[in-house]
C-alpha cells in the first residue's frame, strides 16, 4: 500500500527546516539542497512544493509573520490603547527563544531585500500592518484620554517602530550590553513619553 503524504504538512516541514536553516546559519546558507537536507527530504522532493528557493524563502517569511499575527490576537484578546499597544510592542522584541529566532529569521531578509523587490514588497506589506496597528492603538489610546492631545501620532508611530528595530538589533549584535528588562524599561519609557500624566 502506497504511502499517504499530508501535503500541507509537508509544505510546513520545508518551511521550518527553511527558518532553521536561515537562523542558524544565515540566509546565504539556506541554499534549496541545505533546506531539503534540514528537512530529510532529497531536493527533487521540494520541487513538487516549491517553484525555487526564492518561493521557499517568501513561504517562510509569510509563514513566521502568520504565526506572530494569530499569537498577537490571543495576547491581545480584549485589550485596548496603551494596554494592547504595550503588547504589540513587547511581543515585536527577542524576548523569549521563540521571539529571538523570529526575530534573527526577519533581520535576516532585510538585506535580501534591498536586492529583491518581490521580498521587499512582502517586507513593507508586512511593516505597513504593524504601522496601521500602532497608530490605530494609538489613536484609540487618544480618543479614550490615554495620550496627549497634542502628540504628533504618525511621529509617535513611527519613533515605537524604530525603536523596535533598533533595540532589537542591539540585543542580537550586542547581547552582553542590553537585557531583556532593559528593552521592556526603555520601551515602556517611550510608551509613557506620548502618556497623559
Amino acid at each position: 500500500m502506497p504511502k499517504i503524504v499530508d501535503h500541507d504538512e509537508r509544505r510546513r516541514d520545508v518551511l521550518t527546516a527553511a527558518s532553521r536553516v536561515i537562523v542558524r546559519d544565515g540566509i546565504d546558507a539556506a541554499t534549496t539542497r541545505a533546506i531539503a537536507k534540514e528537512a530529510g527530504l532529497s531536493n527533487g522532493v521540494l520541487s513538487h512544493y516549491f517553484a525555487d528557493k526564492d518561493e521557499i524563502l517568501l513561504s517562510a517569511l509569510r509563514e513566521s509573520h502568520r504565526r506572530i499575527r494569530e499569537r498577537l490576537t490571543a495576547k491581545v484578546g480584549e485589550l485596548g490603547g496603551l494596554a494592547a499597544l504595550r503588547e504589540v510592542l513587547l511581543d515585536n522584541l527577542p524576548l523569549d527563544a521563540e521571539r529571538t529566532e523570529e526575530t534573527r529569521l526577519e533581520v535576516s531578509f532585510w538585506s535580501r531585500s534591498l536586492s529583491s523587490e518581490e521580498l521587499a514588497e512582502v517586507q513593507r506589506a508586512e511593516a505597513g500592518e504593524l504601522r496601521a496597528a500602532v497608530h490605530g492603538l494609538l489613536v484609540e489610546a487618544r480618543a479614550a484620554g490615554e495620550v496627549r492631545a497634542e502628540a504628533d501620532l504618525d511621529d509617535a508611530t513611527e519613533h515605537l517602530l524604530a525603536l523596535v528595530d533598533g533595540l532589537s538589533l542591539h540585543l542580537l549584535l550586542y547581547p552582553g550590553r542590553l537585557r531583556h528588562a532593559d528593552l521592556e524599561r526603555l520601551m515602556g519609557a517611550a510608551i509613557d513619553g506620548f502618556a497623559t500624566s
